[in-house]
């Protein structure tokens, strides 16, 4: 691994734990403005105060929102998106050097597999990697079997497996894609795949269910999470921050980390 790779992918896995909490806010070009997205300002300030070891976002709101905070925490450009009139395609929006000059600390790319757009879809994430490489950049990839028709089999340890699996042929350094439901099942994916495998948060549950998928990824030997609804979703977005960095880096149960959410966000 060049050095500048392995300083910038140090910097996001810094926690003694060696496990990763990643937060994201690049939604609004792929689902539209969602509830919780709406002031965006306030809300980088609310994550960032939660301290996770990384924050994704498109290059716009970095310059807007994080500039405020910069070096508080480690930035991730998002280089692609899908959407409304194109949910089966991640289409680059944002090059590489763009992100080096944004001071960005990675880089961020999807692709949705077992589908129609695979071919590009991996193609394109093939030449991000291989210029992510080539600056010294870590390249963190949300690659999910959202292409397969049916939604019950995007969760399928098979399917995940091979979407995971992908990423890591392709050089990704940090795979995101879906928990397949229980640990179980989740660390056959994580054996499969030669990287470090994290888990999206997808909508946003209970609190109790957020901290049971937390808990189960990293029981199961994920690297640990990269949650937006879940986060930005929350009564209390830097109090949730905090709670599944307790889940991460310390081991919290579920129960635990509950508790401990209820406590903290009373003293907000």
């Amino acid at each position: 691994m060049l050095l500048g790779k392995k300083i910038r992918l140090n910097r996001l896995l810094s926690d003694p734990s060696g496990k990763y909490l990643g937060i994201t806010v690049d939604h609004a070009m792929a689902r539209g403005v969602l509830p919780g997205l709406e002031h965006i300002d306030d809300l980088v300030q609310k994550i960032v105060a939660g301290k996770p070891d990384a924050f994704t976002m498109h290059k716009g709101i970095a310059e807007k929102c994080f500039d405020k905070c910069a070096g508080e925490v480690p930035l991730v450009l998002k280089l692609t998106t899908f959407g409304p009139v194109h949910s089966k395609q991640d289409v680059q929006v944002t090059s590489v050097l763009d992100a080096v000059r944004y001071g960005a600390d990675a880089v961020s790319a999807g692709a949705i597999v077992m589908g129609e757009h695979q071919p590009d879809q991996i193609a394109q994430l093939g030449r991000i990697s291989d210029e992510a490489h080539n600056l010294g950049l870590p390249l963190l990839a949300h690659i999910y079997p959202r292409g397969l028709e049916n939604r019950e089999d995007w969760f399928k340890p098979e399917n995940v497996m091979y979407a995971a699996r992908l990423g890591a042929e392709l050089g990704v350094d940090i795979v995101k894609t879906n928990y397949t439901g229980d640990p179980d099942s989740f660390a056959k994916v994580v054996a499969a795949v030669p990287t470090h495998v994290a888990v999206a948060g997808g909508d946003a549950g209970s609190p109790e269910e957020i901290f049971k998928t937390a808990w189960g990824v990293v029981a199961a030997g994920g690297v640990g999470i990269t949650f937006g609804r879940c986060v930005f979703q929350a009564d209390d977005p830097t109090a949730m921050v905090k709670a599944l960095s307790k889940v991460v880096h310390e081991g919290f149960k579920p129960n635990e980390a509950l508790e401990y959410y209820k406590e903290i966000s009373s003293k907000h």
